[in-house]
């Protein structure tokens, strides 16, 4: 989750109408990253949860953020088909954390045993995050992941060696490194460590050469794609709030920079999710 992202590209605006016209198609995808239990979505969740249906995402993980958000997510995720928890601290809310609530998370997710621990992780773009306490959190999450064999959802802001360097120190992990938009020696360095790239919406801007460049060539093994909902609006949505129905908007842009059709990298990126987060897999 971030509220900052970095207008689509003429050769890309076409295909928004052929999401509304073979949506079918790609009826299988899962938005690995979004926040659809945030207060953005309370007065029309069911129409987005609908929208997102219709355009094929059928599935979404959804990462808590702080213990006081762990109840409402949980109930959500009961009371709706294809949306999947994760539980975790979030770096960017460190305010709200207390060093005891390491101990209430590790008791819920025994209890509650959700598809990873997350959203956890290292900021140090926002000032006045103390550096120390983010890795005491952030330690002791990757640890439960390892203890617990669940994945980790991981935030990583100015911060991806720091996070490499985490990950290798408590070893034995697997995970995603969401919303990547670090260099093309640090994605080699996360496939190595087992972790996934998390692509979404700042691969539709054409401004983001770099990303797009990994992404046109990086290993499909370890990609998947996310929307960071209601974060991370899209080229053409700046400003607005984004939402899992754009899944499909990202799906076209990562398609064209690989020079692959829509269908293959769908069917490619829900069998990395399913694989990552333990989920049933599609037909």
């Amino acid at each position: 989750m971030r509220r900052s992202g970095p207008v689509l590209p003429a050769r890309f605006r076409f295909f928004r109408l052929a999401r509304i016209c073979d949506n079918r198609r790609v009826s299988a995808l899962i938005d690995s990253h979004s926040h659809i239990d945030a207060h953005e979505f309370d007065a029309d969740r069911d129409a987005v949860l609908a929208r997102a249906r219709d355009a094929g995402v059928g599935r979404q993980i959804v990462p808590a953020i702080a213990v006081s958000w762990f109840e409402k997510l949980r109930e959500l995720c009961r009371s709706e088909s294809g949306l999947h928890p994760a539980y975790g601290l979030h770096p960017m809310y460190l305010a709200e954390h207390r060093p005891e609530h390491l101990d209430e998370l590790a008791a819920w997710i025994e209890r509650e045993r959700p598809v990873a621990i997350g959203e956890c992780g290292l900021d140090f773009y926002i000032e006045g995050l103390d550096r120390d306490t983010q890795y005491a959190y952030l330690d002791r999450q990757l640890e439960l992941a390892r203890e617990l064999d669940l994945p980790v959802i991981l935030h990583a802001r100015r911060a991806f060696d720091e996070i490499a360097a985490a990950i290798r120190r408590v070893g034995g992990l697997r995970g995603v490194v969401h919303s990547f938009s670090g260099s093309e020696e640090q994605a080699r360095q996360l496939w190595k460590l087992g972790f996934h790239l998390g692509i979404g919406g700042p691969v539709t801007y054409e401004r983001a050469k770099r990303l797009r460049a990994i992404v046109a060539t990086m290993p499909t093994e370890w990609l998947v794609l996310e929307t960071d909902s209601p974060d991370q609006p899209l080229a053409g949505h700046r400003g607005q709030r984004n939402e899992p129905a754009f899944l499909v908007d990202v799906l076209a842009v990562v398609a064209g920079l690989r020079g692959e059709s829509r269908e293959s990298v769908a069917a490619a990126t829900t069998r990395n999710a399913e694989r990552l987060f333990g989920l049933a897999t599609t037909a």
